[in-house]
Formats: structure tokens, sequence, C-alpha cells
């Protein structure tokens, strides 16, 4: 008997999500990088696969709110300069 994998409790990676949410809160990403993710927009990444409050994935250790691990600013940094190209 063999048995499929379950699903997995992963959130999408960033290059995923990334295009799901709305333009404004791109730019407010981009402008804000390396902040404390607004609350509204921590939904909205869940929404579109990224990770959920709580998850592992998010940087720990500012009292404000979530942040994206430094993996994640690097990420949204190089494609903010691409977008700029």
């Amino acid at each position: 008997m063999t048995t499929s994998p379950g699903p997995t409790d992963e959130p999408a990676p960033i290059e995923e999500w990334w295009p799901k949410l709305t333009t404004t809160s791109q730019q407010w990403l981009i402008d804000n990088n390396g902040d404390a993710v607004r609350p509204d927009i921590v939904a909205e990444i869940a929404a579109a696969g990224g990770p959920a409050p709580g998850d592992p994935w998010w940087a720990t250790g500012d009292a404000n709110g979530f942040v994206f691990p430094d993996e994640a600013v690097d990420w949204v940094e190089e494609t903010a300069n691409q977008e700029g190209d």
C-alpha cells in the first residue's frame, strides 16, 4: 500500500505569493522594506499563500509586529531594483 504525501504546512515562497498582492501592498513593502509589516498586509500575504501570522518564517524580535526575514528583505530590495530599471 502506498500513500501520497500529505499537505505541507510550509508557506509558499515569496516568489509565488508576491504577485498575488495588490500593487499598493507591494509598493508599501518596497518603501518600508525591513520595517514591521502592517497587520492588513500580513493578512493579505497569508491569504495569498504566504506565511500566516505566527508562522516561524517571520523574523522575530520586533515588538511592533511581524518583520520579514533577511532573505525576504534582500529579495524585496532586488525586486524593487529590477522594477526600477
